[in-house]
């Protein structure tokens, strides 16, 4: 009893604190099964089953790691997701400034074209604009 009550404050001596029945028999100095032989076994079973007993910190820390990995990996896939995301958008912009460039060149092609042929036609006289009636 004297082992587990150590390890319930915090207090452990020989092991890394954790409340199991591999530390608490380390703790005594016994093997597990003289502690299973005990009957100490049985009422530290019984302390341990009641939802409202004190636990060391060493096993709330371990706890708190526990929920915090699991924060995290959760996070991550978030995040992963996330920059998924963004990489389709960043792809899909990517292929619309290129459908557009190439249309602006096809455009600039036209353009002077047409300037050539002009140029052609008037044989660089500038002629007057032609207004349309009015309706």
């Amino acid at each position: 009893m004297r082992a587990f009550e150590e390890l319930t404050h915090g207090r452990p001596q020989t092991t890394d604190g954790s409340l199991t029945v591999v530390n608490i028999a380390a703790e005594a100095g016994v093997g597990r099964a003289s502690y299973y032989r005990s009957p100490v076994a049985a009422a530290i079973k019984e302390i341990l089953a009641a939802p409202d007993s004190k636990r060391p910190e060493v096993d709330e820390l371990k706890a708190e790691i526990r929920r915090l990995r699991k924060t995290e990996r959760e996070l991550r896939k978030e995040k992963a997701a996330e920059i998924r995301e963004l990489q389709e958008t960043i792809n899909t912009y990517a292929n619309q400034i290129q459908a557009l460039a190439l249309r602006n060149a096809e455009l600039a092609e036209d353009a002077r074209k047409l300037r050539s042929q002009n140029d052609e036609a008037t044989r660089g006289t500038v002629l007057p604009l032609k207004t349309l009636p009015r309706p």
